[in-house]
């Protein structure tokens, strides 16, 4: 099995038990291909290799901050999927858009919080970059895409910047939902959603069926989910 392959695994396990049980699967981003990444020139070359003397070059020579490449994706998403830190920062310099999508939707931000790259994320919301923006073509958020995976630090640093808790997707799903039907119930999911209920996520939201987080972990036999939830403050109607 493959690096690319291995990392995909988990989350490709997910789907495949949320669809069993009726679920429909997240759309993941397209990280440039070793032969995108080889055939880079100019700024998209610098910013993938994190060429800081390349990138400024390009730069004075008139190169678009926010040109696009083949798949709609911008010098600063190739920097953020490379996890190159010194070239997403010059880019954001040089004026780089931070909320730019790609061809799938999926900004800088959605892209760091789904590679699990905490210190990324971290940069690009320091930098002024919006958790709030509504990502793929399932009409998400960073936040979303992040409970899915059940990676918990980032969660947490979304929520932090402001991230949406009751945004509702095309799917009609929160993420206090998604870390539910998209999670394998484990410790890293279970931390998602404690970080979500502690920043106050309506746990009274549904999906299409009607059914709550609290139903969807019952169904599930995810017990300490299911503990995390009946052990919730309760809201006010």
């Amino acid at each position: 099995m493959t690096m690319r392959h291995s990392r995909l695994a988990g989350p490709l396990l997910a789907v495949a038990a949320a669809l069993a049980l009726g679920a429909a699967p997240a759309s993941a981003q397209v990280a440039p291909t070793a032969a995108e990444a080889e055939a880079y020139t100019g700024l998209f070359r610098a910013a993938q290799r994190g060429d800081l003397p390349a990138l400024r070059q390009a730069l004075v020579q008139g190169a678009p901050v926010n040109g696009r490449d083949a798949h709609g994706r911008t010098p600063l998403h190739v920097a953020t999927f490379a996890r190159q830190p010194e070239a997403i920062r010059a880019l954001a310099t040089a004026g780089a858009d931070l909320g730019a999508m790609d061809a799938d939707r999926y900004d800088a931000v959605t892209i760091a919080a789904v590679a699990d790259d905490l210190p990324t994320l971290s940069l690009l919301l320091d930098l002024g970059a919006s958790a709030r923006l509504v990502t793929s073509r399932y009409d998400g958020t960073a936040l979303i895409a992040a409970a899915h995976l059940g990676h918990d630090t980032v969660v947490q640093r979304l929520i932090r910047a402001g991230a949406p808790l009751d945004h509702v997707n095309n799917l009609h799903w929160t993420a206090a939902i998604e870390a539910v039907v998209l999670g394998d119930g484990g410790p890293r999911h279970q931390r998602t959603l404690a970080a979500l209920i502690d920043a106050g996520a309506d746990l009274r939201l549904a999906d299409r069926q009607g059914r709550t987080p609290l139903a969807l972990a019952q169904a599930r036999g995810y017990t300490a989910m299911v503990r995390l939830i009946e052990s919730a403050p309760k809201r006010q109607p």
